[in-house]
């Protein structure tokens, strides 16, 4: 990133606080498709698609040299069993029936990798079916695996992933998955972890997405608030009621998925809903506002203090990269590929992200006596880096 595109971007930003996501987001009537990687540059894709809000598919000349195009893909493009089965057979992968619907998601088990490509071969020689249903390896973490290695290189239109930095700096968990299946396995409709942006490559096969820009989901609930399991069904796909984006993904393409925007595994569950789902309890509850805690940790993963201290761990790896060693001179260290400038823009919008939380009413009743540094602490920090690399 350089400069003007940094100005550009926190300028871009400055302009959306105040405005709902709908209003943020116009619908685009369709999705671009990016053909050559020569010729689109991180720049390109940071203002085109990644400030906007708004999906486009990348070809397969921007995944060709994966080794996982290379070794997981027979030469008439149809998954490689034999070479799966030797590498990984014995790996234990999580699968969920399609055909059976658990609130807004579908039960899981888990078997060894061999068992479910045996379940998959029998599920093709059946003309598509099986007794046991519609099976869906999905949310495998193989790339926590050394094994992993040399399958995918990271493209550098999303290196700035906090989501999975933050995990890999606790060394515990990641946000990487891989999903393979037959011919009619599906994901229900639900936005990604958080609400945070995602990329999808297809390494062998074609897959359908429905896509709904953010704030148009609303459109959707039931008389009880809550979003559809399937959106194919046909009151959904109706484009004068709902402006739906499809995309048909072919081998190789890599789909870039928004912020927010809702597609066809769970809707993430936020504070201000588990608020009115249990308002009538607050006087009777005690410490209501604790409990609402507990039960956001539980449906969306994190709660305030989880949250403060995802902002903490890349605030202080972006405060590391940015190092003083003369008056008015700064270096951003090499560790961090998108250079100085990102670095600088990301400390402006956690600054402004923290800014927001040590002001609002609930993570003020949450304590944090024990947060090190304290938020107000580690917000001046951010501050005082900003003023110093305001010249740069």
């Amino acid at each position: 990133m350089d400069r003007e595109t940094r100005v550009f971007a926190e300028s871009h930003f400055r302009g959306l606080r105040g405005r709902l996501p709908s209003k943020v987001c116009p619908t685009p009537d369709r999705v671009d498709f990016i053909e050559k990687p020569d010729s689109f540059s991180y720049t390109d894709f940071f203002k085109s698609y990644l400030l906007p809000n708004v999906p486009c598919v990348f070809s397969s000349a921007f995944t060709e040299d994966w080794g996982s195009r290379k070794h997981w893909v027979t030469p008439s493009g149809k998954p490689d069993f034999d070479y799966l089965l030797q590498n990984y057979g014995d790996v234990v992968v999580p699968v969920a029936n399609c055909g059976v619907q658990e609130y807004n998601s579908n039960p899981k088990e888990h078997m060894p990798l061999k068992d479910y490509i045996s379940y998959w071969k029998e599920f093709i020689q059946r003309d598509y079916s099986s007794p046991r249903g519609c099976l869906y390896l999905k949310d495998w973490h193989l790339c926590r695996y050394s094994s992993a290695e040399g399958l995918f290189t990271l493209p550098v239109y999303f290196s700035s992933d906090w989501l999975n930095e933050y995990w890999d700096t606790l060394d515990v968990d990641d946000y990487r998955f891989i999903y393979m299946g037959p011919a009619g396995t599906w994901s229900p409709f639900h936005a990604d972890i958080f609400r945070s942006f995602s990329w999808s490559v297809n390494i062998c096969g074609r897959k359908k997405w429905f896509f709904f820009p953010p704030g148009q989901e609303e459109a959707l609930r039931d008389c009880h608030g809550g979003l559809p399991y399937d959106v194919t069904a046909p009151e959904f796909l109706d484009s004068h009621l709902h402006p739906v984006l499809e995309v048909t993904q072919e081998a190789g393409e890599m789909v870039f998925v928004p912020s927010g925007w809702h597609h066809q595994v769970h809707n993430l569950q936020e504070l201000c809903a588990v608020q009115q789902e249990v308002s009538e309890w607050r006087d009777t509850m005690p410490d209501w506002h604790h409990h609402c805690q507990v039960i956001m940790k539980s449906c969306s993963g994190i709660n305030f203090e989880e949250f403060y201290q995802f902002l903490k761990v890349i605030a202080e790896r972006r405060l590391l990269l940015v190092k003083k060693i003369g008056p008015g001179e700064l270096q951003c260290s090499e560790d961090f590929g998108l250079g100085l400038q990102h670095t600088i823009f990301d400390i402006s919008r956690i600054a402004e992200v923290l800014a927001s939380v040590v002001v609002n009413p609930d993570f003020q009743r949450v304590d944090t006596s024990r947060f090190l540094p304290q938020p107000e602490d580690l917000l001046q920090q951010l501050q005082e880096a900003l003023a110093t690399t305001e010249p740069l």
